[in-house]
């Protein structure tokens, strides 16, 4: 198995932008779980690895922080940004190391070890990861991959018996990451603000070459890239809404300049539709709650657009602004026609989306259950498995004669229609609770078999799979004690 070749294209800027580093490795490291198709993503061939117990030393010395290979070349990154809309002026990789970038069959990647030890950004903290969070972030980023959402990935994740103090004291972990980028809105807020002007041209030129390379010689490149970050934002928090996730933190520094799912903490899927749903414990006022994403990005490409007022001039900034709503808007009516099943475009289609959606959050309805029931809707059937979902049965039913209406105008049948539903509407979302399990045997009994178990089932989110049936169901009421906050 070759090793990977490793370079770190970042460091090049100059240390203005990082600050060089060495991880601290877990000592005496437990391998918990390894992830296969983060292994193929990059060029490493998975077939001969039938047990963990055969997976070479070198990976098992990078992904536990231990021995970096040759071309690595560690730091932490320095960047500020808004957090609960109050601006922090210097944040950076507090527990995280950009160790370099490898290529991969699929392009190059980011290699990020997160909870390797201090960094000049740690503040008061240890630099350290633990097991609880990891887990999330591990299960997580893969469910979001599989639903088609862009998102960092997640390799491997290593354990040890480092006592670490958080509300409680929990077992050390190092999480390995898979980026295309992790430059963030507040990379370019931190070099705005202090009036450094000069790096904040230069991180763009940086990022025109290495993620917008179509630009790099166009007079108006800062404002294509720029565009291109807004509309993948937009693009991104839709997909979010369409599957009822929530992120829970969507301050500047986690919003990546790609539109990529980063910075998995106080996330949550919803279970009953319900647009104030928040999922952070800590958000007190509800800043970030599930009504408030879409919103919230654009107050953040706001935040973003201030920070390259050096490059761009306040009119070509509120252009590009003025088209973050129209593509969120036209996404997500993009994404519910889908759910639907409804190939063709009507003019009453939002209406109808609309509605359902108010009859949903009324009724306490499961979003993700709803949705995939809806997958085997007959016209002239009897609704039975829809209408069992309600105490009034009879909630739906002004709903369902309009739906009936509006298929007469599909050119697909039933079949036709049943299948295409089913892959844009998931059986198996990551719901809280079976992280929550997973982290207890973990945590309990070093029993690491449910997370594997987890995460094969979320990578394949829309398939049936009948060992699994259990997680295709209404959660459990305890499941409402769940509580998770920004030290998750």
């Amino acid at each position: 198995m070759e090793l990977l070749k490793f370079n770190n294209t970042f460091a090049k800027l100059g240390e203005k932008f990082f600050t060089k580093v060495s991880p601290k490795g877990l000592s005496d490291p437990c391998l918990v779980d390894i992830n296969m198709a983060a292994l193929n993503m990059l060029g490493i061939s998975s077939e001969k690895i039938d047990t963990k117990a055969e997976i070479p030393l070198w990976l098992m010395s990078l992904c536990s922080g231990n021995e970096l290979p040759k071309g690595c070349d560690p730091l932490a990154m320095v960047y500020s940004g808004h957090q609960f809309g109050g601006y922090s002026p210097e944040l950076g990789d507090g527990r995280g190391m950009l160790i370099g970038e490898a290529e991969g069959p699929l392009g190059k990647w980011d290699i990020h070890l997160k909870g390797a030890g201090k960094t000049p950004y740690s503040r008061f903290g240890d630099g350290r990861s633990v097991l609880r969070s990891t887990i999330r972030e591990y299960l997580c980023s893969e469910a979001m991959h599989a639903l088609g959402i862009n998102t960092t990935r997640a390799l491997s994740i290593f354990s040890n018996d480092e006592p670490v103090h958080r509300e409680r004291i929990e077992r050390a972990a190092l999480l390995v990451r898979l980026a295309r980028s992790h430059i963030r809105f507040g990379s370019f807020e931190y070099f705005h603000h202090t009036h450094q002007y000069k790096s904040v041209k230069k991180l763009a030129d940086y990022i025109i070459i290495q993620h917008f390379p179509i630009f790099k010689e166009k007079d108006d490149r800062y404002l294509q890239m720029f565009r291109g970050i807004v509309h993948k934002t937009a693009e991104m928090i839709a997909k979010w809404q369409s599957v009822g996730f929530s992120h829970g933190v969507m301050n500047t520094d986690n919003m990546s300049i790609l539109g990529e799912t980063l910075d998995y903490g106080p996330f949550g899927f919803m279970d009953s539709y319900n647009p104030n749903f928040i999922c952070n414990h800590s958000d007190s006022y509800g800043r970030y709650s599930f009504k408030n994403q879409p919103s919230i990005g654009l107050w953040n490409c706001n935040a973003l657009a201030t920070a390259l007022t050096s490059l761009l001039d306040s009119g070509q900034l509120k252009l590009v602004l003025d088209e973050y709503q129209p593509v969120f808007l036209n996404t997500l009516l993009k994404l519910y026609r889908q759910k639907l099943g409804l190939e063709d475009t009507a003019e009453n289609d939002q209406n109808l989306i609309d509605e359902l959606l108010r009859i949903l959050e009324v009724n306490k309805i499961d979003y993700t259950i709803f949705f995939r029931r809806l997958c085997f809707f007959k016209s002239k059937g009897n609704h039975k498995h829809l209408k069992e979902l309600f105490i009034n049965q009879n909630a739906l039913d002004g709903w369902i004669k309009k739906y009936q209406d509006r298929l007469l105008a599909e050119p697909k049948n039933e079949e036709e229609r049943k299948n295409k539903m089913i892959q844009h509407n998931p059986k198996y979302i990551l719901r809280n609770y079976m992280a929550e399990i997973a982290i207890q045997k973990a945590e309990d009994d070093r029993d690491y078999t449910e997370i594997s178990r987890i995460l094969k089932l979320l990578q394949s989110p829309h398939e049936e799979n009948p060992e699994c049936e259990e997680y295709a169901k209404h959660p459990p009421e305890w499941s409402k004690k769940i509580t998770v906050s920004c030290s998750s």
